[in-house]
């Protein structure tokens, strides 16, 4: 990811506005937009501190946020993370999501720890991914396929030379390997093409929660309005694992189509906080690129404390 330059006052209002429990979580994913593309001490040590909030969303997603900045520094508060089973398992797999997205070989015995002890399959899950992907970086180096359209570090790199039906196989395959489902999952994101987005949608239906919640995410990175249907079923599905709920609730968001509107609004509503909390900043975000500002502050002419939420 790209990082920005920010002034010293600018940096500290965003860590105020990101660790304000008394703040909307709307404003508070606000200021986690705009911190994941700085670098340095004072937004890493925020971030880290976000890992531990109340609110299993914004935790985890500090957590991604580390991950997706690649900072080093911040390996030894993302193993504590994987390690405290108090965590919600959403927590926990994104620190180990983080953790292989850094990709050092230091990380290696850490996630192997997670693979073998943790309760949770999807955090089992997450880790045997992260092994896979900082064993393919040691042995392959940083292959070009690595690089994302959408200037994300994703779990896997996207598989080469398979055509979109092949690919379709391998993402539905429940014999297959997680890292090879999703190496086919980023290949078809990257092809875009209705087949693609198809065979994406179908995958809906995968065994994994891990899966599923990969590909609502993806699906909120295409922004391709023939998933909405599908992300709706997700979002309504309150049997369904929250992760994936929630991932469902932010890709329409990203859509922004406006019929998901009065959707969204009623699952602010859900009892799982996951859900709801995902629900409203889903909606601040369709609010603020209606209106044409941007939801980051970072990207704002004047973010000062005392603007008006």
């Amino acid at each position: 990811m790209g990082s920005f330059e920010a002034s010293e006052e600018t940096v500290k209002f965003l860590c105020e506005r990101l660790l304000d429990k008394t703040q909307p979580i709307s404003e508070r994913f606000r200021a986690l937009f705009s911190l994941r593309n700085l670098r340095g001490q004072l937004p890493r040590d925020a971030l880290i501190l976000a890992t531990r909030d109340p609110s299993n969303l914004l935790a985890h997603e500090a957590a991604f946020a580390l991950g997706q900045m690649q900072d080093a520094e911040a390996i030894p508060a993302l193993e504590s993370v994987l390690y405290d089973l108090s965590l919600h398992p959403i927590v926990r797999h994104e620190a180990a999501e983080a953790l292989g997205a850094i990709g050092v070989e230091k990380n290696l015995p850490l996630l192997k720890k997670s693979l073998v002890s943790d309760p949770a399959p999807e955090v089992r899950e997450t880790c045997e991914l992260a092994l896979h992907r900082i064993e393919e970086m040691k042995n392959n180096g940083a292959d070009e396929r690595g690089a994302s359209p959408y200037l994300s570090v994703d779990p896997a790199a996207p598989a080469s030379c398979s055509s979109i039906s092949e690919l379709r196989d391998v993402l539905l395959g429940e014999e297959k390997g997680m890292y090879e489902r999703y190496a086919a999952l980023f290949a078809l994101r990257n092809d875009g093409g209705d087949e693609a987005v198809s065979a994406i949608v179908d995958s809906l239906g995968a065994k994994s929660a891990l899966l599923r919640h990969e590909v609502a995410y993806v699906l909120g990175q295409m922004q391709n309005k023939a998933a909405s249907a599908a992300l709706i079923r997700v979002l309504k599905d309150v049997g369904e694992h929250p992760m994936v709920r929630h991932e469902a609730a932010e890709a329409l968001g990203s859509i922004a189509d406006e019929g998901s509107v009065a959707l969204l609004e009623e699952f602010a509503k859900d009892p799982e906080p996951i859900v709801s909390q995902s629900c409203e900043v889903a909606l601040s975000m369709l609010e603020f690129e209606k209106s044409g500002k941007s939801f980051e502050y970072l990207f704002m002419q004047n973010p000062v404390a005392g603007e008006a939420a």
